[in-house]
């Protein structure tokens, strides 16, 4: 199995810590994304001049780009209370019944994954989403009982990176649906600023732009990249990041110019001396790398696509050109 810990979009145990320190509160200070907050500020004014609840929000797209944090700048701007969980830790009715309940008018409920619910739990929420009550049955057999009851008007925002795995009747609840693109380097690079002020972390110009040209344009990516740097400047310099200092933290890393890692290279050289650059199929390439499929199509084919160095066609995945020009290959 390939070690994916640096470059791994997917969020990680220490990430936890200084994600939370470093997540902006507001929309003034939530970097990028611009297309997204023009549309949430414009619904979430008008919801309060109506005072009303925010629609059902659906957050979309790769990890590590800012989801579960856009969702604790919605209830921020709106003046809500937060409560969050994940698809996975809703297991029976009762769950998502005492979740339910307890919220108040305009209160927030996020759940991250919401992709992995399950199916019944899933049917459960369409009265609740577009009703305010909730149906549940007590017991089993004859004696079973059915119970109404009423919530309070709240809003559920759910982030996701698989938006295909919902059913399309539960999609059509959410009348907010959005997906969050990758980041421009100009923004990674002042996010990696306003980090490095808030960790009291010395960062010049250069160094910014080195280390955002090399984050998979990923701002989880780019905190972590940014600590890694922190790290070896503090260890073989004075604690400040400069040029010097990047370069070679990075090379120590062995995280290239486009922000690719060893795993990456091996997956295009698997493909480019194993099969002749493609085009071959994903289950191929994952016995080959001896990786699960999922991990491939979630977290390492999506910025190859995107930087252009590999592509999808009806017959399998085919390096391209300009990864064969990367790699310094004929």
């Amino acid at each position: 199995m390939i070690d994916r810990i640096i470059l791994d979009s997917k969020n990680q145990p220490e990430d936890i810590e200084i994600e939370t320190s470093l997540r902006p509160k507001d929309f003034k200070n939530y970097i990028g994304q611009e297309r997204l907050k023009e549309n949430l500020i414009l619904a979430i004014k008008a919801s309060k001049m109506r005072n009303e609840a925010l629609d059902h929000v659906l957050l979309y797209g790769p990890p590590g780009l800012g989801k579960t944090t856009m969702a604790s700048v919605i209830a921020n701007e709106l003046g809500s209370q937060i409560k969050i969980t994940s698809g996975p830790a809703i297991e029976r009715a009762g769950d998502l019944a005492s979740l339910l309940t307890s919220l108040k008018d305009g209160e927030i409920l996020f759940i991250d994954e919401i992709h992995r619910i399950n199916r019944n739990i899933e049917e459960v929420l369409f009265s609740a989403m577009e009703d305010f009550r909730l149906d549940i049955m007590l017991g089993k057999g004859p004696s079973a009982k059915s119970l109404r009851l009423n919530l309070a008007n709240f809003t559920i925002i759910g982030a996701t990176t698989k938006a295909g795995s919902l059913s399309a009747p539960f999609r059509d609840r959410f009348g907010i649906v959005h997906r969050l693109e990758f980041y421009e380097p100009s923004e990674i690079k002042t996010i990696l600023k306003r980090s490095a002020k808030i960790l009291n972390i010395e960062i010049d110009d250069q160094s910014a732009v080195m280390l955002s040209s090399r984050s998979r344009l990923t701002p989880r990516i780019a905190n972590r990249l940014l600590k890694r740097i922190r790290d070896y400047a503090q260890v073989t310099g004075n604690g400040s990041i400069d040029l010097k200092t990047t370069i070679a933290g990075l090379k120590l890393l062995e995280i290239d110019e486009l922000g690719l890692e060893p795993s990456d290279r091996i997956l295009l050289k698997s493909i480019i001396d194993n099969y002749n650059g493609g085009p071959v199929g994903i289950a191929t390439i994952a016995a080959l790398l001896s990786e699960e499929r999922a991990t491939i199509e979630d977290f390492i084919e999506p910025y190859l696509m995107q930087i252009g160095l590999l592509e999808r066609t009806p017959r399998g995945r085919k390096v391209t050109p300009k990864a064969y020009k990367h790699l310094n290959l004929n």
